[in-house]
């Protein structure tokens, strides 16, 4: 369980918010030969009730227009196959629930064709299995759909799927925990900088703790935390209804390809939809999309009738008749800027690291993300993918680094 009272005065890594991108970087940390540092971990909410994380629709896809992103996704699509073995023990050898879905973009206007295209020929440069289907193509491997208006598809055949987020965030703090990471529950309130560096962290309770290097892993209150620092950083929460719906006729099983499974499909509307067990998961982008309360997860309920219904059911008459039976909200971390990360250190206040602004991509990015934040702090620089395109300097210039794929 974590600690309410550090254990020491001074940690060689500080590390604030203990979510899934938190527990990553604390876990490589721990874990890489080339560190030897000590580590703490400090959480506000440990129950992670209104985490991202926990609230998070827990889906990975190679389908992105960066090709830093395509990257990311296909090592986090190695990490959830190694999940076992790399975090397993010989009495537990957990698993993360993975099940191989696919995304299926549909396109609907020239312009959406022209981008399916576009971002196609960078995911295949990366090495990502996706296929672009024709509406032909697209009607015979799911015959539910109405395919009158679609002038192309994009459909990723392997890589992408949902699994359980929880389990990989608790995984990451367990065996973080186990290789000697401390992981404490408590609330950031003040840093102190003396000049480029950050010196102390001050908690909630008054105790004060030195550090080494500072990681600002505090998802939709990224800003929060940079301007403690003295630092902005565009990162604002944004609300996120899930809708979960029984079908009178559900199409799950109908499909001509992947056994039967039916993908995460997202409309030309921007709607998304896929299985979720005997139900089905939908979403969307509220019509107004603006910062919101950080303490504000009141579901926005008149989506659903207003705006996902009637797209659903002209897309599908299997999604005629619906019964919502669940609907909760999440935030997303949103970057302002580009919709993409932020992540490695301040050009401005040298041992304080960012990890922030995932923009409802966190979980998939966490392994690669905690990975490369471990190899910047034990060796000053990336030993393995080269993540310094989603870093400070563009935000710094206001240069989008910009991701047109985003759900």
């Amino acid at each position: 369980m974590p600690h309410h009272r550090p254990a020491r005065t001074s940690y060689d890594t500080v590390i604030i918010g203990g979510a899934v991108i938190g527990a990553s970087v604390a876990w490589h940390l721990a874990t890489s030969p080339h560190y030897s540092g000590s580590i703490l971990v400090i959480e506000r909410d440990p129950s992670f009730a209104r985490a991202s994380t926990a609230l998070s629709s827990s889906s990975i896809r190679v389908q992105f227009s960066h090709p830093t992103n395509v990257a990311m996704s296909l090592h986090a699509g190695q990490v959830i196959a190694d999940w076992p073995d790399t975090m397993g023990t010989p009495s537990d050898r957990p698993a993360l629930g993975y099940h191989p879905g696919g995304y299926l973009f549909l396109a609907a206007t020239a312009q959406q064709e022209a981008t399916l295209r576009a971002n196609h020929a960078v995911q295949r440069a990366a090495g990502a299995d996706v296929s672009l289907w024709s509406r032909d193509d697209l009607a015979a491997a799911f015959p539910h759909l109405n395919t009158d208006d679609i002038r192309l598809a994009s459909y990723g055949n392997s890589g992408e799927g949902w699994f359980d987020s929880a389990m990989m965030m608790q995984g990451y703090r367990a065996r973080a925990r186990d290789a000697g990471a401390e992981l404490l529950t408590g609330e950031v309130t003040a840093l102190t900088r003396a000049g480029s560096r950050i010196t102390h962290v001050t908690l909630a309770s008054g105790e004060t703790i030195a550090a080494g290097a500072v990681v600002n892993a505090s998802g939709p209150r990224a800003a929060l935390t940079a301007q403690m620092a003295g630092l902005h950083v565009p990162v604002e929460p944004r609300k996120r209804t899930s809708f979960v719906f029984d079908c009178a006729a559900s199409p799950e099983g109908s499909a001509t390809v992947n056994a039967g499974r039916l993908p995460l499909m997202i409309d030309p509307s921007g709607i998304y939809v896929r299985p979720e067990g005997r139900y089905f998961l939908t979403g969307c982008a509220p019509p107004l999309d603006t910062a919101v309360d950080f303490d504000d997860f009141e579901p926005r309920h008149e989506d659903f009738e207003n705006i996902i219904w009637p797209v659903l059911a002209a897309r599908s008459p299997a999604f005629e008749a619906l019964k919502v039976v669940n609907a909760w909200a999440g935030h997303y971390a949103m970057n302002t800027l580009d919709h993409n990360l932020v992540v490695g250190p301040s050009p401005e206040v040298e041992n304080f690291f960012f990890a922030n602004g995932f923009s409802g991509h966190g979980l998939q990015q966490a392994p690669a993300v905690g990975r490369g934040l471990a190899e910047l702090i034990a060796l000053g620089r990336y030993a393995t993918l080269d993540l310094s395109a989603m870093g400070y300097a563009r935000i710094a210039a206001a240069r989008p680094a910009l991701e047109t794929e985003v759900i």
